[in-house]
């Protein structure tokens, strides 16, 4: 049974970007320096609270949402974060060798830029099998630690196959978008999400982790907005499947169900760019110290340690 306790709201965090943005009404402000809450200490601090723990963004994205990675910094040095994964995945078009040579050229030259903050994953098309192996060993080889794919083939067509047994030999993770409609029951509702048709979903992850058992499959952001719950219930049994926290929503409890669900060693922190909503909704949910630890920077880098590129 998920313990039901009543937790802050993980908004109430994400509304703390006032504070670490000094947005605070000029009332409030005037009054502080009036001296009139001098002898009020606040009850919860919550840029203290930030930056207690050490933390590895498992989802970003450069070049994407923030513009060129000044913006990832700015909100890295916020936010506490220590090292940003990041990746500039295919989202439109036709992805030709082309296309992701120069995406991951843009993402191999932010690591050379600031090789104390960003490590990156390499994107591919899978349609293209020759060009992509090349580009695994190219981007491996200039210090990528991982794949990050888009919705052009899902993670379970045969197309993957040779690509998950070059990262099985790499001891590298996988890290695929997805999406679950919402639904009741197993029922997927048939309203249009604009989600691409080959959008991977989770029984597509079922799939294709039950064949290759010693990859490691990454599904992105169970807080973006779609049936978070179903996901993590399907992957119970699959302990290769991670699952990344990161998403603009907060749905109430969703951490500490996918905790119960899955355990505290297969959920990453991770913000898709989205970081108020992603940090507030770990620091909100009744996780332990060590969970916590564990969520914000420790689960992934013992990922990394498995191909010997851990912080």
């Amino acid at each position: 049974m998920i313990n039901r306790r009543k937790f802050i709201n993980a908004s109430t965090l994400s509304a703390a970007g006032m504070l670490l943005s000094a947005a605070l009404p000029e009332e409030v402000r005037a009054s502080e320096k009036s001296g009139l809450f001098a002898d009020k200490k606040p009850a919860y601090d919550p840029v203290k609270e930030i930056l207690k723990y050490k933390k590895i963004d498992a989802h970003n994205h450069v070049h994407l949402f923030d513009g060129g990675p000044e913006g990832n910094i700015e909100f890295a040095e916020k936010f506490g974060i220590t090292k940003m994964i990041i990746s500039r995945p295919i989202t439109s078009g036709e992805g030709t060798p082309k296309d992701f040579r120069g995406y991951n050229d843009l993402v191999l030259k932010v690591m050379k830029q600031f090789p104390d903050r960003f490590t990156g994953q390499l994107t591919l098309n899978v349609n293209y099998q020759k060009e992509s192996l090349e580009e695994i060993k190219r981007c491996v080889g200039e210090g990528m630690i991982g794949l990050k794919v888009y919705h052009q083939v899902k993670i379970n067509d045969p197309l993957f196959y040779p690509i998950i047994e070059k990262f099985i030999d790499l001891n590298m993770i996988i890290h695929m978008h997805a999406h679950c409609q919402l639904g009741f029951a197993g029922y997927r509702m048939k309203y249009d999400t604009n989600s691409k048709p080959n959008t991977s979903i989770p029984e597509d992850f079922v799939d294709i982790a039950t064949r290759y058992p010693e990859a490691m499959f990454q599904y992105a952001h169970i807080g973006g907005g779609g049936d978070w719950e179903y996901a993590c219930k399907s992957f119970r049994n699959h302990p290769n499947i991670y699952v990344d926290t990161s998403g603009s929503n907060n749905p109430e409890n969703m951490v500490d169900a996918a905790l119960e669900i899955l355990g505290e060693d297969r959920l990453f922190f991770g913000s898709d760019n989205c970081y108020y909503q992603s940090v507030g909704k770990i620091l909100c949910s009744g996780l332990t110290e060590t969970q916590r630890k564990k969520i914000f920077f420790d689960n992934y880098n013992n990922v990394l340690k498995k191909s010997g590129r851990n912080f």
